[in-house]
């Protein structure tokens, strides 16, 4: 009776409940970060693993396809983990910004924003060109999920693309935020990270949001809004050019 109590409250209060299971995530993912790997693995990218982790089990136990989101129990982390969430997170974290910081970039953030969408669909297509892809919409998708894994599924919804590429091209660009988020500290003083200025060329390079913001938090947590900005910009972009130019530009020469 009691456990049945405990499960119905859990499940009546599904929003709640998410908040809760990302703290614990998010607490047990710091702790491996300062106790095993001394802060060199940023917690950010501990829980991501993690999250994914939890995800892939949440979808074998119910065989559905929203991965933990598809036990009752914990169906609140479906609203949690929305677009409307996220896109408030990302709003949230941008006013954190100098806007004098932000005028500071001109050109070079813009260019960045190019630079960087070009160079991640590039590379995401030449990995399905070795994995055998070589139809238009196929590599447009997961040239696409390289340049951010939200780009990934809304390049592959408009070009009808099948779930299964869809999916390699949401992989993609999570092991590309991972990577982003794990890297960033070990490159920074080579590269200068260390001013609002390089932050936000970096932020528009990489585009990663989640990558980036994870990456310059283990940096300089000063830095993180400035870098914020401009990977957001880089994910509106990429769902503007992806389906459109780039995939025509695929097209013609594939």
């Amino acid at each position: 009776m009691f456990l049945e109590a405990i499960t119905n409250v859990l499940e009546g209060n599904g929003l709640i409940t998410g908040f809760v299971i990302v703290g614990v995530t998010m607490y047990v993912a710091y702790l491996i970060s300062g106790k095993l790997t001394r802060g060199i693995v940023h917690g950010s990218a501990i829980a991501i693993v993690l999250g994914l982790v939890l995800a892939y089990f949440g979808g074998i136990y119910t065989e559905g396809t929203k991965g933990l989101a598809d036990v009752s129990l914990f169906a609140g982390i479906g609203l949690l983990g929305g677009s409307m969430l996220r896109d408030f997170a990302i709003v949230a974290t941008s006013f954190g910004a100098n806007f004098d910081e932000i005028k500071k970039a001109g050109a070079r953030g813009v260019s960045s924003l190019f630079i960087g969408v070009a160079l991640s669909f590039v590379v995401g297509v030449l990995i399905a060109l070795l994995f055998g892809y070589n139809d238009a919409v196929s590599l447009t998708t997961i040239g696409a999920g390289a340049v951010t894994y939200i780009v990934g599924p809304v390049t592959g919804a408009a070009l009808n693309a099948s779930s299964e590429v869809i999916a390699i091209s949401i992989a993609a660009g999570l092991i590309k935020s991972v990577l982003v988020m794990v890297g960033t500290p070990f490159v920074a003083k080579y590269i200068g990270l260390d001013n609002p200025l390089t932050a936000m060329v970096y932020g528009g390079l990489m585009g990663t949001t989640s990558g980036v913001t994870g990456g310059l938090a283990a940096t300089d947590v000063r830095l993180v809004p400035y870098g914020a900005v401009t990977a957001t910009f880089y994910t509106g972009l990429g769902c503007l050019l992806c389906p459109t130019l780039l995939y025509i530009l695929t097209g013609l020469v594939w």
